[in-house]
């Protein structure tokens, strides 16, 4: 299903009441799954999205995560989890086990299950009906690798003498339904060799450990014995014609994958911190300067990124030294408050400058020039108001030049921390005076209304900036104009004229600085149409 790459027609959230009805659907199709393991693959708090293809297929997935859920036929009547959320919730399905590695390369090749490939446990064929979600699991390891629908039940598969096709499969690990999400994290991803996976749970690479060691070993002997007998059992005339290139044997290419991933962890070294020059001696860290290295980072980032105006600042990537902080009551997360820049760590701490190669300066030169000249480029900068201007003049800001929103918002939280505005008592709050106040609210509250004394720190940046005049400035190329107001879009209307003949309107492309003679050729070429320029009517 997943095998031929298909753009999606739409991306949209699912509102509350369709994400309820999506929870139902999955507690009724799959009656192995717990509240805490549908609260796992969609979180309650989390948004969730779906995409729709031509085909139909609905694909459910938590927003910037990973595909949870497809829909074959968009009706909620063939809804199957993805294998995402298998090794999220192994036993989601019940599952078929592979005889070995050597049917597994069938199954991540795009092939069905077939019943020869298939290992029937000592209390025989467990029962199963026709169009049933199953798991295609390998020895040795929870994490399921495929997932599909029954071909027939299991009275007719013992009937057949387990011959035939067991399981059409629907999506399978490293599919284009899987690669589509791979960007986001993909669990032990360039370690599958011989179908032996690593828990799924882990975020970190295998380790070399014992029991790692005893389980691949452990799959290398069931492949050495089942290996002449899983090829005469799988017939090759009922595994599909995309499936043929996996009929190769891949020693010699796992081989030297896994010699090139040993190599490449070998050659991983760190240079010495009072001798940069010197990197050929490898250093083992003791958890001591580990730490250090970690403050050196933080102090770093303290220095360069985080700025006093971004807080709170959630702390999942930082931790609480010289920080002060508290957790969050509605989303259970620590935040980053406020920062000591008084401490003497902070103060005698001289950030680091990354170096520039001199050799590469003409290369980028020439590349942001070749991509200036073909690219257009359009920006909504912001110009000074009467409200703001008090605000611009007592940090010393010019009211004359003209301000990106995040430049506008500098000068704001410069002013609030020149003017020492901040809430002692709540970090995340500011305390208006009567410049701020006046040039966030005069003349937008209504006659009568009480002005606020605070307010949050996310909401003055962009407060601030709706106080000042719009602007926005269109460069192509060597070409640039600044104009007056917020960016107008390009107008597109058809009318229809007599008979069945329509025409197509376009204006408002000399915004974008597109010339409509050159613009009217070219569509004339591209769709063997006829074109014409006119003025518009009022046009000056």
């Amino acid at each position: 299903m997943f095998k031929k790459a298909v753009e999606a027609k739409s991306h949209q959230r699912l509102s509350g009441a369709d994400r309820k009805k999506l929870r139902r659907t999955v507690k009724d199709k799959f009656p192995r799954v717990s509240d805490s393991d549908l609260d796992a693959l969609l979180p309650p708090k989390a948004e969730i999205t779906v995409a729709k293809f031509p085909n139909r297929v609905l694909v459910y997935g938590v927003e910037g995560g990973f595909p949870m859920f497809f829909d074959v036929d968009g009706r909620g009547s063939e809804i199957f989890p993805t294998v995402y959320a298998l090794w999220t919730v192994p036993d989601l399905l019940p599952a078929f086990m592979l005889k070995g590695g050597e049917v597994s390369r069938f199954v991540i090749g795009g092939a069905d299950l077939m019943f020869p490939g298939i290992s029937v446990p000592p209390e025989g064929l467990p029962s199963f009906g026709a169009g049933e979600p199953w798991a295609v699991k390998v020895p040795g390891n929870p994490a399921p690798i495929a997932v599909g629908s029954t071909t027939m039940s299991s009275t007719e598969a013992l009937k057949a003498g387990l011959r035939g096709k067991a399981l059409r499969i629907t999506h399978y690990y490293r599919d284009l339904l899987w690669e589509s999400a791979e960007g986001c994290y993909v669990p032990n991803a360039g370690f599958f060799e011989d179908a032996v996976f690593e828990d799924p749970a882990s975020l970190s690479p295998p380790q070399n450990s014992d029991s790692t060691e005893d389980a691949c070993e452990t799959s290398n002997d069931q492949e050495n014995n089942i290996k002449n007998s899983e090829e005469q059992a799988v017939d090759e005339n009922e595994l599909q014609a995309d499936s043929s290139a996996a009929l190769t044997t891949p020693n010699a290419d796992e081989n030297e994958t896994a010699n090139e991933i040993t190599a490449g962890v070998s050659e991983l070294k760190l240079p010495d911190s009072g001798s940069g020059n010197d990197l050929s001696e490898q250093h083992n860290l003791s958890t001591e300067e580990i730490d250090l290295l970690l403050d050196k980072c933080l102090l770093q980032a303290l220095h360069t990124t985080v700025k006093d105006k971004d807080l709170p600042l959630p702390g999942s990537t930082l931790w609480s030294n010289h920080i002060s902080a508290k957790e969050d009551k509605y989303k259970k997360e620590v935040m980053l408050l406020s920062i000591n820049r008084s401490h003497a760590d902070y103060t005698s701490f001289k950030p680091e400058k990354r170096p520039v190669d001199k050799n590469d300066q003409p290369s980028v030169q020439s590349a942001k020039e070749t991509r200036s000249s073909k690219t257009l480029e359009v920006a909504e900068i912001y110009k000074p108001s009467v409200h703001v201007n008090p605000v611009f003049s007592s940090v010393g800001a010019d009211t004359g030049k003209l301000f990106s929103a995040s430049e506008a918002s500098e000068i704001v939280f410069k002013y609030i921390e020149k003017e020492n505005l901040v809430k002692p008592t709540d970090k995340s709050m500011v305390v208006l005076d009567v410049v701020l106040c006046d040039a966030l609210f005069k003349g937008a509250i209504k006659k009568g209304s009480t002005y606020p004394t605070e307010v949050h720190k996310k909401d003055i940046g962009p407060t601030f900036v709706s106080r000042m005049q719009p602007h926005h400035v269109v460069t192509r190329g060597n070409e640039s104009v600044v104009r007056k107001g917020a960016l107008k879009a390009i107008q597109l209307l058809t009318e229809r004229r007599q008979g069945n003949k329509k025409v197509t309107k376009l204006s408002g492309m000399e915004t974008f600085l597109i010339d409509a003679e050159a613009l009217a050729s070219e569509l004339q070429k591209k769709f063997a149409c006829s074109t014409t320029v006119g003025e518009l009517p009022g046009a000056v």
